[in-house]
């Protein structure tokens, strides 16, 4: 992948412990004095900053992959030093994957959409789908016009149906792997009934694997009046877990039902 990225991944193999390299553990001691005494204010000025300054370099079309990165990496930090506790399986799988995939996971708030990143992007080129609203927030859209994205707008749903079947599969033939949310909107509660197969159909359409990722990131809340603003809860652990590869089966319908029990069996492990 190149010297730079060699070098992030020594920073990010000094930032933790592993009990083996297929896990991630946030090191002890990584909070900070203030984040004790007001955590949620500690959090989002340092967010804020870290989004001022990406936006900045973006705007101006300097917003480089290796930027992307190291940005991904300064956020974790930023959650670590806020008190969350942050642990990420199934890190040898990543490793191991030669070809691009098709990541399925839940969504639970905007944490993972910082964070991901930093353990998917050192070995391969990716990118998410997209709500329009990102695209649309000041500062930060720069940061996601930037990466390319598949921008849907979820008022029409053939039309973004079409749009993800073209521009997924776009993505995938170049070899940049596609992050798909198939939930309706973001959930503190997994409902497999408002989970679509769109993820699942366009792995097939493309003739690629999917890795289904399994996430509990409400360590970020949402907020009552910014949605993208809510409490801070450090105590409460950040969990991601990367599947094995799958093949889609047949038209998808057994495939996505495992997408669906790995989430469900590791969020109740998780509890």
């Amino acid at each position: 992948m190149g010297v730079w990225f060699d070098s992030l991944n020594t920073q990010l193999t000094v930032l933790m412990t592993t009990d083996s390299g297929n896990i991630y553990k946030t090191a002890p001691n990584k909070r900070s004095f203030l984040s004790k005494i007001m955590p949620s204010p500690f959090f989002y000025l340092d967010i804020a900053n870290l989004i001022w300054t990406s936006g900045t370099y973006a705007k101006h079309h300097e917003y480089t992959d290796e930027r992307w990165l190291k940005d991904s990496y300064r956020a974790l930090r930023v959650m670590e030093r806020s008190g969350m506790d942050v642990q990420a399986e199934g890190l040898d799988i990543l490793k191991n994957l030669d070809e691009p995939v098709v990541f399925i996971g839940n969504h639970m708030s905007t944490l993972e959409t910082f964070v991901l990143p930093a353990f998917v992007r050192p070995y391969m080129p990716v990118t998410f789908v997209i709500k329009k609203v990102l695209v649309d927030y000041p500062v930060f859209k720069w940061v996601m016009r930037s990466r390319d994205p598949i921008v849907v707008g979820r008022g029409n749903p053939k039309e973004d149906y079409v749009k993800v079947m073209k521009e997924g599969a776009a993505h995938l033939s170049k070899g940049t792997s596609v992050i798909v949310f198939p939930q309706t909107t973001r959930a503190i509660e997994f409902d497999p009934q408002h989970f679509n197969t769109i993820g699942v159909k366009l792995a097939k359409r493309a003739g690629v694997r999917i890795v289904p990722v399994a996430l509990k990131t409400d360590a970020w809340s949402p907020g009552k009046l910014i949605r993208d603003m809510g409490r801070i809860h450090c105590k409460r652990p950040v969990r991601f877990r990367f599947g094995e590869p799958m093949e889609v089966e047949g038209n998808g319908k057994v495939t996505h039902e495992k997408i669906a029990d790995f989430i469900q069996s590791s969020l109740n492990e998780w509890k």
